[in-house]
């Protein structure tokens, strides 16, 4: 069974190599370069430009939006997962963890959102999903709240040092 696998940017060639990935979404900020890691294709790499912020309208940062959110879902969708998906932020703590719940959805719609969010808080005590992409993903993925609601009944996680890889299995309906 295949996985997601969240990473901190520094750490995802090694993850890549180490899990066999062959798919990656990138959540970095729009100027921030960084190499992909040969494993991965071009053609299979997501790469969006965005600040770890809640808010639109904060200077010249660039906010999470609709258009970010619809991206996940459609790269998601097309992801074979014969190989673990690969999705990594800057420290793997925020934007990369909410990617994971959303691109978890968006192929697996039947999922409780209770479940989900319980099994990536067990899979990372860290996470603090970008509170801005799971708004856009709640109403995307028509959730009609639940997704909200779980990831603030999870809470904010424990400071992190942004050096915390995880794997957040997939579901399957045995866990139902």
């Amino acid at each position: 069974m295949s996985a997601i696998i969240v990473s901190p940017l520094s750490r995802i060639a090694e993850m890549a190599v180490r899990h066999g990935a062959r798919d990656m979404i990138s959540l970095l900020a729009e100027k921030q370069d960084f190499h992909r890691p040969a494993v991965i294709r071009a053609e299979r790499h997501l790469k969006l430009g965005m600040n770890d912020i809640a808010f639109a309208g904060t200077g010249d940062l660039i906010a999470p939006a609709e258009s970010h959110v619809d991206e996940i879902i459609a790269f998601a969708r097309s992801w074979d997962r014969e190989t673990p998906l690969l999705i990594h932020c800057w420290m793997g703590v925020s934007r990369s963890p909410a990617a994971a719940l959303i691109a978890s959805l968006a192929i697996s719609p039947d999922e409780d959102d209770g479940a989900l969010v319980q099994r990536l808080r067990t899979a990372s005590p860290f996470a603090t999903p970008n509170a801005r992409l799971i708004a856009f993903a709640d109403a995307r993925l028509e959730r009609q709240g639940r997704l909200i609601a779980a990831v603030k009944a999870m809470g904010r996680g424990a400071d992190a040092d942004g050096d915390a890889p995880f794997v957040l299995p997939l579901y399957t309906p045995a866990m139902a």
